[in-house]
């Protein structure tokens, strides 16, 4: 499969049940359980389409890593393109601890798989970064928020929440942290 040559429809299928199984498996935390051969068969494919469209384990992670990416930096666009500035931010970031929750299990299963591969992460995160600072940026133009705090600052109260996930509790906090980052972003009045 080349990056200029379009997948026919039965194999964009065939990819897209691959990704879908290892998303729940990785939900459920049990990546490390399985074969690799045992996604093709949960997803109902043969293991050359696997290993064909996925030669490692590592592949498939990461492709199912850029898909989260892409759906959230989508989310963050559909928000700045709906929602007045400020409430596009305040429902990123509400919509990213909802994220982070509903995909713990994918969380964990990407750090254990690159704690020595860090470019594939930092490029998800460069892209997710990306999103905030437009949406903080936008925030910014409109007089919502103040202009003497960037994307930055917010990305690093992202990654705290991210890494407390195992904290009893989490949620809670989670949504306590966001409501004081955008309480702190704020522009006085």
């Amino acid at each position: 499969m080349t990056a200029d040559k379009p997948l026919r429809a039965d194999a964009q299928r065939k990819r897209e049940a691959l990704l879908a199984t290892a998303r729940e498996v990785f939900d459920a935390g049990g990546f490390f359980d399985l074969r690799f051969d045992d996604f093709a068969r949960m997803a109902g494919v043969g293991t050359g389409t696997l290993y064909r469209h996925f030669p490692t384990r590592e592949a498939l992670a990461e492709a199912v890593y850029h898909g989260e990416v892409a759906t959230l930096c989508d989310l963050a666009r559909q928000l700045q393109a709906t929602l007045p500035a400020a409430e596009a931010l305040a429902a990123f970031l509400r919509g990213m601890v909802d994220h982070i929750a509903a995909h713990e299990g994918l969380a964990r299963t990407l750090a254990t798989l690159w704690a020595d591969r860090s470019g594939t992460l930092a490029e998800g995160g460069r892209a997710l970064e990306q999103a905030v600072t437009d949406l903080v940026a936008a925030a910014v133009r409109d007089g919502t928020v103040r202009d003497d705090v960037d994307a930055g600052a917010v990305m690093m109260a992202l990654h705290g929440i991210g890494a407390a996930h195992d904290r009893p509790g989490w949620r809670a906090e989670a949504d306590d942290v966001i409501t004081l980052v955008l309480d702190g972003l704020r522009r006085p009045r």
